[in-house]
């Protein structure tokens, strides 16, 4: 199957390392929110990985979205457009993301995405790729996650949530900006401490 859950009708693995993963992200996202005034660190920006290499091409930084059915791209959209001032924004999308949006990892999906300039070549590099490892690794916590990586369409509902948070918190992202998405492949990931 093609997949990218399925081109968004996400059809979840229940697989436990999933789970997991996304229990610990919520938590770690929610910890750089309250404490960290949304400042991502490398619970966030895992080293990324090409096949057949050992050094990390660089590090990204991951934006976990809401699935489809939790969405509350609308919400974010409508906070970025009711003020131009970047602090006011900034606050309120740590308000709001610091209170319960990070509460239920099951209304998450667990393809990750990220932003790169446009015309970018490490995204290019990526794309071309197809595949990726994404190595998490903080708060003596580490998750592998081999990756396949796809291009998103600007009307793909994951790049429209993706640009809706992080417009709030960058309003100078220039037109064209790509975003990427990384599903897992549960089976070949792994965690170290493995997961429980």
């Amino acid at each position: 199957m093609s997949s990218l859950a399925s081109q968004l009708g996400q059809s979840f693995s229940n697989h436990p390392l999933r789970a997991a993963f996304l229990r610990w992200q919520c938590r770690v996202r929610q910890m750089a929110m309250r404490d960290k005034d949304g400042r991502p660190d490398d619970a966030i920006m895992p080293d990324v990985i090409l096949p057949g290499e050992t050094e990390p091409m660089g590090a990204i930084i991951t934006v976990m979205n809401k699935s489809p059915a939790y969405s509350v791209t609308p919400e974010l959209q409508h906070m970025a457009a009711k003020t131009n001032d970047p602090a006011q924004r900034r606050d309120q999308a740590i308000r709001f993301l610091s209170a319960a949006y990070y509460q239920k990892a099951q209304e998450f999906s667990d393809i990750l995405t990220a932003t790169f300039p446009p015309g970018s070549p490490g995204a290019e590099t990526l794309h071309q790729a197809g595949r990726c490892t994404l190595v998490f690794d903080a708060y003596a916590q580490r998750f592998d996650l081999d990756c396949k990586v796809w291009r998103l369409a600007p009307h793909n509902l994951l790049h429209q949530a993706t640009m809706a948070h992080n417009l709030l918190f960058n309003p100078g992202i220039p037109p064209g900006t790509e975003v990427l998405g990384f599903e897992p492949d549960w089976e070949a990931s792994s965690s170290d401490p493995p997961y429980r």
